[in-house]
């Protein structure tokens, strides 16, 4: 919680303007940047025609015991959407085991599909040349971890990216020390694991999703290949703007 060292730099300000497309929801960025209660905030309607990104929900389960059952499932998905609209698609998975788990099954099972990946160790010039597999001409599914550097602060407009798959909530280990942060979260907020595990995994989402429309003559999809995003504690959390579907 940065609150107790940036307050005094935000009350020595005349003014402050925060702006991110993923500032939502307000009181979680309130509390953790110790703003005052009296800030107000803004929801600047999304620029883009709904009509542009088509969103759908698919009922997989990628939770860890869980995932060797489905990666048939989840492979089968990935390559029947790439099928119907081939082009360059980026995978985003919630760690570098499950992305090699889904990796390899995709391989076995649709070998001609072509595919390139994010390294657990990339200087510069690896990931420069990951970006550029992204060619408008090209075709294929660059897989990624979300959260990682290719999940924000990437620009593959047009043809460039026209879809991704996140197979994952985004949600951060349930570990010794996320627990910890969740019952301080409580202590302070009264709202820990929205704090902990639901507003941070879901701002990934929403950035690694944001990679497909890039400018006003941008269309694309994104698969969410999940079944918890059909419950309304996830699926509100998502963008307004977005017409979702469940398949």
């Amino acid at each position: 919680v940065p609150a107790h060292f940036v307050r005094q730099r935000m009350e020595a300000a005349d003014s402050v303007v925060l702006f991110s497309a993923t500032l939502n929801p307000t009181d979680y960025y309130v509390n953790l940047l110790g703003l005052s209660d009296a800030t107000v905030s803004m929801d600047v309607p999304c620029p883009f025609d709904p009509a542009q990104l088509a969103v759908s929900i698919h009922p997989v389960s990628t939770r860890r015991d869980d995932r060797l059952t489905t990666l048939d499932t989840l492979v089968d998905t990935m390559a029947q959407q790439y099928a119907q609209h081939s082009g360059n698609y980026l995978a985003f998975f919630s760690s570098f085991d499950y992305l090699e788990l889904a990796l390899a099954c995709l391989q076995q099972r649709h070998p001609q599909l072509p595919v390139w990946v994010q390294q657990r160790q990339m200087n510069e010039s690896a990931r420069h040349a990951f970006l550029q597999q992204f060619d408008a001409q090209g075709q294929g599914i660059g897989f990624a971890v979300l959260g990682g550097v290719f999940g924000e602060g990437v620009d593959l407009p047009g043809k460039r990216l026209i879809g991704a798959f996140i197979a994952t909530l985004g949600l951060p280990q349930f570990d010794g020390l996320n627990n910890a942060i969740c019952e301080r979260m409580q202590a302070m907020f009264g709202r820990g694991h929205d704090y902990t595990y639901l507003f941070p995994g879901m701002q990934k989402v929403v950035q690694a999703a944001g990679r497909v429309i890039r400018t006003p003559t941008d269309t694309g999809a994104v698969l969410l290949l999940d079944e918890r995003y059909r419950e309304h504690r996830y699926r509100s959390r998502l963008p307004s703007w977005w017409r979702i579907a469940i398949v």
